[in-house]
C-alpha cells in the first residue's frame, strides 16, 4: 500500500486569523503557488492540507484532491510531478492533505479506518474528512468551479473510493487507483485466508510505530532467515513487537474471515456509482492487483448510468505514475504504456468530468493485452466474448486442452512439503520489503526458473504451442490434491515459457513469466469464516482463482503451471497440522506433509482459461 515520496524539511508555523498557517515557498520557475493550511474537520480535528494554485489563473477551475497518510510536506508544484504533469499542465487547483493521525494532521491514525455512525452528526470517518475538507476549500479558496475530483494510488486510492462511497456534491469524479478490497481474502495482508506474513509485518511496523514512516531495522539482510528463525508467529510479539502494533494484534484475533474483515471490505461499503469512477488495476501489481477488479465488480452491478470505468495495464504498483512504462523488470512493452495511461486515458477523463473539455467518449473498459502487446477497448470487464477452456493436469509433466483418459485412471505426483525449508517466492536474498536495492517491486515477473530442480514444486507444460492462445478474464485452478497432513497451502502459478532460442532478445530464451498465480489455505476450503480441518490423504477439489488476466501465449512458447505448498515468507508457513488459530501455533505443531496432485479422469486437476478465439 506505499508510494514512496521524498520529504522536505518541515516549514515554519506561523498562526494567522484562527487557522494554523505556514509560510508560502514557492519557487520563481514554479507554475503554482504553494499555501499550507490547517483545515478543521466536524470534530474540531485539525488536517494539514498543501493547496497549489496556478499562477496568473485567468478561469474558474476544479479541485484535484489527494488524501495520504504518507506525508505530504515535500510535495512539489504539481507541473514537476510526472505523474499529474499532464493534468497540471491542463489547470487544476491541487489538494494535498495528510489523513488524520499521521504526520502533521492531529487526531488518532487507524489502518482502514471503519465506517461512521451516521446517525451521530460527530462521528468521523475519511469520507466525512474528504467531506469537511472540500466543503472547507469551497468556501476559503477564490476562483474555483465549485467542481472537485480526487485520484491516488494505493492507500490513497482507498481513501478515494471511500469518499466515492459517501461523496460531498461538490465531487463529481475519483480515479481509485490499486486500492485494497478485502484484507482477508485478496490484496495487502491475506490470500485467501494464507497471511502474507512480510509485507503484513513490515506495512504495519512502518504505519503503526510512529507518526512518520519508520522501517523496522532487521538483524539480516535476508530476510527468508529473519523469518524463518522468527519460527511461530507468537513469536512476534513476544519477542519483537510486544503488542506495540494495532495491527498485528487485530490480525491475531482474527484469523478468520469474521465480522472484522467483512466490515472492513470494500464491498460491504459500496452500493451503486454515486459519480464517475474509474479504477485502475496493473496486470504485475505485488500489493493491490485485485482490489480494483473487486471495486468494479462490486459497483458494476447497479451502474445504470453508465459511471463505472476500469483500466488494466502491465505495470507493478503503481508503475503508471513515472517513467515511460516500456518495460517492467525484464519484460517490454514495445510502447510506452505509463506515458499513454497519464495523458491519453486519467488526464482526458478528468478533463470531461471536471472542466466538461472532449467528447466524453470513454471505452467501460481499457486492457493492455500482453503477450501481443496491444491496447484494448472492452465493452464490460471481464469481455463476454471469452469462452472458458480447462487446460488438463497429466502424466509426465505434460499440459494439455485435452482431458485425461482412461489409462491415467490412479494418476498423480507428489512433493514432501518440509515447512522448515520452505519454497521463497523469490530469488534470495530477499530485501527487506521497502529497504535499500529491494526487488519487491517487481517479483512478479522474475523468471520461474529459480525454482527448477527443487523437489518440492511441480510442473506441467504444453508442447511448443502451433498457435497463439488468447486469454481475456479471470483465470481459475481447479486443483484435486490430498495431504498426509491435516492443513496445507496451495500456491498455483499459470506460466508463459518462452522459447528456448528466442531470436527477439536472447536473454529471455527460456524465461519462465508467472501470467496468473495465487495461495490458498486448504482449512478455508468449504468456508472462510469457519475453518475445518482436512482430513488426511484423502482426495478434495480446491477451486483457488488466480484473478484476471489479459494475455496471448505466443506461437512458439509453451504454458506451464506451476503448484507447490510454500512461498516464504511472503506467506507465512502452514504448519501442515491444524491448529485453530495458526498465530497461537507452537514450533512442535510445524511438520512436513507428503501433497499429492491428481490428474486422472476421475480427478481432473485443471486450470480455467477465458479462451478468446
Amino acid at each position: 500500500m506505499k508510494v514512496l515520496f521524498t520529504r522536505l524539511t518541515l516549514l515554519t508555523v506561523l498562526l494567522l486569523n484562527g487557522l494554523v498557517l505556514f509560510a508560502q515557498q514557492t519557487k520563481p520557475d514554479d507554475k503554482y503557488n504553494r499555501q499550507e493550511v490547517m483545515i478543521t474537520v466536524r470534530d474540531g480535528v485539525k488536517l494539514h492540507t498543501i493547496i497549489f494554485s496556478p499562477k496568473g489563473q485567468t478561469e474558474k477551475l476544479p479541485f484535484l484532491i489527494l488524501r495520504t497518510p504518507y506525508g505530504v510536506d515535500g510535495y512539489p508544484s504539481p507541473e514537476k510531478s510526472t505523474y499529474i504533469k499532464d493534468m497540471a499542465d491542463d489547470g487544476y487547483i491541487f489538494v494535498f492533505q495528510d489523513i488524520r493521525g499521521r504526520y502533521q494532521s492531529e487526531g488518532k491514525y487507524a489502518m482502514m479506518r471503519f465506517s461512521r455512525d451516521k446517525t451521530n452528526a460527530k462521528a468521523i470517518d475519511e469520507s466525512s474528512d474528504t467531506y469537511d475538507t472540500i466543503d472547507w476549500l469551497l468556501k476559503n479558496v477564490p476562483d474555483n468551479n465549485g467542481r472537485a475530483g480526487m485520484y491516488g494510488i494505493s492507500y490513497d486510492g482507498w481513501t478515494t473510493i471511500i469518499a466515492a462511497s459517501d461523496p460531498h456534491p461538490a465531487l463529481k469524479a475519483v480515479s481509485e487507483q490499486a486500492t485494497p478490497s478485502d484484507m482477508f481474502m485478496n490484496d495487502d495482508l491475506h490470500h485467501n485466508g494464507a497471511f502474507r506474513l512480510s509485507y503484513a509485518f513490515e506495512y504495519a511496523f512502518m504505519e503503526e510505530i510512529s507518526k512518520t514512516d519508520s522501517l523496522y531495522q532487521f538483524s539480516n539482510y535476508d530476510t527468508y532467515d529473519w523469518y524463518l528463525k522468527l519460527g511461530p508467529l507468537s513469536n512476534m510479539n513476544k519477542k519483537y513487537v510486544h503488542g506495540k502494533l494495532p495491527s498485528w494484534n487485530d490480525f491475531t484475533k482474527h484469523p478468520n474471515y469474521d465480522a472484522y474483515w467483512k466490515e472492513e471490505a470494500l464491498p460491504s461499503r459500496l452500493d451503486y456509482p454515486r459519480l464517475a469512477i474509474q479504477h485502475v488495476s496493473g496486470w504485475w501489481d505485488q500489493e493491490d492487483m485485485v482490489g480494483p477488479q473487486d471495486a468494479y465488480k462490486a459497483l458494476e452491478k447497479r451502474d445504470t448510468s453508465h459511471r463505472n470505468f476500469i483500466v488494466l495495464g502491465p505495470w507493478r504498483h503503481g508503475g503508471w505514475a513515472g517513467g515511460e512504462g516500456r518495460n517492467l523488470g525484464n519484460i517490454k512493452f514495445d510502447e510506452p504504456t505509463a506515458t499513454y495511461f497519464r495523458k491519453e486515458i486519467q488526464a482526458k477523463w478528468f478533463a470531461w468530468y471536471l472542466k466538461d473539455k472532449g467528447d466524453g467518449k470513454f471505452a467501460e473498459a481499457i486492457s493492455f493485452q500482453t503477450g501481443s502487446n496491444k491496447w484494448k477497448n472492452y465493452s464490460s470487464w471481464p469481455p463476454k466474448q471469452a469462452t472458458v477452456k480447462n487446460i488438463y493436469f497429466r502424466s509426465n509433466g505434460k499440459l494439455s486442452f485435452d482431458r485425461p483418459s482412461a489409462a491415467e485412471a490412479k494418476s498423480f505426483d507428489s512433493y514432501v512439503s518440509d515447512p522448515s525449508k520452505p519454497v521463497p517466492y523469490r530469488a534470495r536474498p530477499i530485501e527487506e520489503t521497502y529497504g535499500p536495492g529491494s526487488r519487491w517491486y517487481t517479483w512478479l515477473t522474475d523468471d520461474q526458473r529459480f525454482v527448477d530442480g527443487r523437489p518440492d514444486v511441480l510442473s506441467w507444460q504444453t508442447d511448443t504451442l502451433t498457435q497463439d492462445v488468447t486469454i481475456t478474464g479471470n483465470v481459475a485452478a481447479k486443483l484435486y490434491a490430498a495431504t498426509s497432513g491435516s492443513d496445507a497451502d496451495w500456491v498455483v502459478k499459470l506460466i508463459d515459457v518462452y522459447p528456448e532460442n528466442y531470436r527477439k532478445e536472447p536473454k529471455m530464451s527460456g524465461y519462465e513469466l508467472m501470467i496468473a498465480d495465487d495461495v490458498f489455505r486448504g482449512r478455508f476450503r468449504n468456508s472462510f469464516s469457519k475453518p475445518e480441518p482436512i482430513t488426511p490423504n484423502k482426495v478434495e477439489l480446491y477451486t483457488i482463482g488466480l484473478h484476471g488476466a489479459d494475455h496471448v501465449f505466443k506461437k512458439g512458447h509453451k504454458i506451464m503451471v506451476q503448484v507447490q505448498s510454500t512461498w516464504f515468507p511472503i506467506i507465512d508457513r502452514n504448519p501442515q497440522k491444524y491448529v485453530p488459530n495458526i498465530f497461537e501455533a507452537k514450533a512442535s505443531d510445524y511438520q512436513t506433509a507428503i501433497q499429492k496432485v491428481f490428474h486422472s479422469l476421475q480427478f481432473s486437476s485443471s486450470i480455467e482459461l477465458p479462451v478468446v478465439e
